[in-house]
C-alpha cells in the first residue's frame, strides 16, 4: 500500500471517530491529515488533500488551534500560513481532556451545583427524588473531572508515563 493511500485511510477513520467524540468531521480530518504530516502544510494543501472549502479549512483550523492540537509555523521566504499538529500523543492527549473538561465538565457540574442548592417546590416524594438524583449526579461528575485532573497530572510527568508504559 502506498504512503498516501494508508494516509487517506488513517484520515477517514479519524474523521469518522470525531464525530464520535463531538467534533465535526472536517476538524477530525484536518488534524488527522496534520498529524500524519511532518511538516505544516497550508490552507491550499489541506484544502486540496481533503477536498474541503477555504472558510470551513479556515474555521477548523482556528478551532484545532484553540484546542491547542495545532499551531501556525512561518517558513522563511513563504508568504502563506503554515499548520502543523502537536505530535506529542501525550501532549495532544492532555489538551482534549482539558479542553472536554472545560467544554463540558465544568459546564454540567455548575449546573448541578445551582440545582443542588435551589428550592424545589412539587410533591415531597418527586422533589426528594430530584434532589437525590441531582446529588448523585454532582459527586459522580465530580468525581469524573477528579479522573481527568489526576489524567492530566501523570500526562504532564514524563516518570508517570515512563511507569504507565512499563506497566503495559
Amino acid at each position: 500500500m502506498k504512503l498516501q493511500e494508508a494516509q487517506g485511510q488513517f484520515i477517514q477513520a479519524w474523521g469518522s471517530l470525531g464525530s464520535s467524540w463531538g467534533i465535526s468531521k472536517s476538524m477530525a480530518q484536518i488534524h488527522a491529515l496534520l498529524l500524519a504530516s511532518p511538516n505544516g502544510l497550508s490552507t491550499d494543501d489541506i484544502m486540496d488533500r481533503t477536498q474541503l472549502s477555504r472558510g470551513n479549512v479556515n474555521t477548523n483550523v482556528r478551532e484545532l488551534i484553540n484546542w491547542r492540537l495545532v499551531r501556525k509555523k512561518t517558513v522563511l521566504g513563504e508568504r502563506k500560513e503554515f499548520f502543523e499538529a502537536i505530535h506529542d500523543i501525550y501532549s495532544m492527549a492532555q489538551h482534549i481532556m482539558e479542553e472536554r473538561k472545560r467544554r463540558e465538565i465544568e459546564p454540567v457540574l455548575t449546573l448541578l451545583k445551582d440545582l443542588k442548592k435551589t428550592e424545589l417546590e412539587g410533591k415531597d416524594d418527586e422533589v426528594k427524588h430530584f434532589q437525590a438524583l441531582i446529588k448523585d449526579l454532582e459527586e459522580f461528575v465530580a468525581q469524573m473531572e477528579n479522573l481527568l485532573n489526576l489524567a492530566s497530572r501523570i500526562n504532564s510527568n514524563s516518570y508517570l508515563k515512563k511507569m504507565i508504559k512499563a506497566i503495559s
